[in-house]
This record gives structure tokens, sequence and C-alpha cells, in this order.
């Protein structure tokens, strides 16, 4: 969820980027408690024992446009950045804003999926409905972690997902050896958002056939209908296979004492479910856009979410997560 619901919503050349990343204030140490954070992702890279931040929160490149930042840090608790990773070149398709980036590695390369804003209507507007834009879910493309990342293609034009759809949240899934996407089919766009997914071509640069549903927002119950809209939001799926090898997905919705996060359950095991929601959510506090991580040294599950859901106090916060049997439960916050 990019702005708050209740509150109405909210290459150069690929030499010039990294020319552009490297311009940048000196990066600092800092706490998560002190910075301005919101649908951020960690990736734990085991081989060097460093935990890389991803976030696009408010942030702005070198050249003035927005930006994905990035973050490191040995213990989850001292974090060193912000230092620009990417910044929407000139002429790119997308220039109003960058929501949700996920880092991912995959065969030796390094992923960023990101969602692109604009303002360029689409064909089909409702009366009295907020503007359905082109918005959409795009993969990105490294050989570091620290970027700098780039585009597939010299010139893209469009999102990674179908360029009609208003799409948002992506991340990574692979299944039986084959890449997916999956992602929130937007319900500015359809009213009860989804969670859906598309399989990837192996270099994750386009999609392969069409997108499928998985499942609506209104399908749980801790979700709550808008009153000022009368939809189901879908935010921020992320897939998680358990010990006992059930299939979890988290994602995150309006709930009854605001953002509220939960998960549902593949009863097939795959990803083509079918999924049932879970009766409760893992977080009700007002916090959601959820990830999972391993912690280095006693492999501890940990989940990273941003709290409060309000514009410009939002923090990322870190807490450990108890896996018991095919449920999980959120445990101690780490850091506070």
């Amino acid at each position: 969820m990019k702005t708050p619901l209740l509150s109405g919503l909210v290459l150069f050349t690929f030499l010039a980027s990294c020319a552009c990343l490297a311009d940048g204030p000196a990066p600092a140490s800092v706490r998560l408690a002190d910075v301005r954070l919101r649908d951020c992702c960690v990736y734990a890279d085991a081989r060097t024992q460093t935990y890389h931040l991803v976030s696009s929160t408010g942030r702005r490149g070198p050249g003035g446009r927005p930006a994905v930042v990035h973050y490191t840090s040995k213990d989850l608790v001292n974090w060193t950045g912000p230092r620009v990773v990417f910044e929407i070149p000139e002429g790119f398709w997308a220039q109003k804003g960058i929501w949700a980036p996920e880092l991912h590695e995959y065969r030796g390369k390094y992923y960023l999926f990101l969602t692109f804003d604009t303002d360029t209507p689409l064909c089909e507007q409702w009366r009295d409905w907020l503007p359905r834009v082109k918005r959409g879910s795009q993969v990105l493309v490294a050989d570091s972690p620290e970027g700098p990342f780039r585009a597939f293609g010299e010139t893209p034009d469009r999102s990674t997902l179908p360029p009609d759809m208003m799409t948002l949240d992506g991340t990574l899934w692979v299944e039986d050896g084959a890449p997916h996407m999956v992602f929130c089919h937007e319900w500015v766009q359809i009213k009860d958002g989804t969670v859906e997914y598309v399989r990837l071509s192996d270099d994750l640069s386009t999609t392969v056939g069409e997108p499928r549903r998985l499942f609506n927002g209104s399908d749980a119950a801790w979700s709550k209908k808008s009153a000022e809209y009368g939809c189901h939001v879908t935010d921020g799926p992320w897939l998680h296979r358990t010990a006992s090898g059930k299939l979890l997905m988290l994602w995150s919705t309006g709930g009854a004492e605001g953002y509220t996060t939960g998960y549902a359950v593949s009863d097939s095991g795959k990803l083509a479910g079918p999924w049932r929601q879970e009766p409760r959510p893992i977080f009700a506090d007002d916090g959601g856009h959820a990830m999972m991580f391993r912690r280095f040294g006693d492999g501890k599950l940990m989940l990273i979410l941003h709290t409060p859901n309000k514009t410009r106090y939002e923090r990322a916060v870190i807490f450990e997560i108890e896996e018991e049997g095919d449920s999980l439960r959120v445990g101690k916050r780490i850091g506070a």
C-alpha cells in the first residue's frame, strides 16, 4: 500500500546512470527507527553474510528523479546507507514514482522487482472514481546486489506485466525450476483487488502466457471493505515454504485497526492453489507489506514490515517469526 487508503491514497544511458550513482551523499550509519521506510525488502546474502535492504520511500536520485536506495547491515540493527542503486532515467515510460522494490538473486544475477507509477490515463475511466492510470510491476537486472540496476532492452517503454493492467508489488517465486511473478491487480481498476501470478522467461525479462487469479482481497475475513470506495485492497504478496512443506503467502490489506497483514495457505502446496485464507491476521496493528528472510548464524526466520501506515511516520520494524507446524506467529521485535 503506497499511501494510506483511509487518508485518500496516495537511461540516461547505462553509463550515465552509473556516474549518477557515485555522486550522492556519503552513506552514514543509521538505525531503522530513525529512517522513514515503507514497503521495504531485505535480501540476506549468505555468501558475504550481509543484509541488503532496499526502499524507495520519498527518494530522489542525483538527477532529481524517483530512485531506489540501498542499505547494508551485518547485525540487523546498525545499517549503512542510503546509496542510490537505481534512478528513473530521462525518457523512461514512467516518471511519477517507484513503489515497493524487492531484491532477489536468481541464477547468478540480481533483480529488482518494483512498481512504476504514472499520470498517463488508461482508456476506461469510471465516473466519480479515482483515475485509472498506467501503473505496473517491472523487473530490473544488475550484476551486484548493490547495483546499478537497469531495465531490459535499450528503450523499455512498458512494464514487464501487461500494460493494460494496473499492477503492483510483484515478487519472485520459483516452482519446479520455473520462475513466476506473483503480484497484485490494483483495486482502483477492479474494485475487489486480487493476487495473481504469471510465468516469467528464464532471464526474467518478460512474461510467458497470461496471468491467473489466485484470490480476491474480499476472501479474507479480516479484510475490511473501504468505507470511502467500497473496495478491498491487496498488497505485498510474499511466499514461504514451511519446514513441514506447506506453501504460505503473506499479504496485506485494510483491517479493523488499520493496515493489516495475514496469510493464505495453498491446499495443493503449489502456486496455483487453491488458496485458503487463515481466519486471523498475524499483524493487525496498522502495519504491513511484510516479507521474510533467514537470520545468519541460527537460521531464524525473520519478518520485516512497516508501521504505522501513516505518511511521513512509517518505520521498518523487524520481528522474529515462530513457525509452529503449518502456522506463523510474530515473535520478538529486533533492535527496538
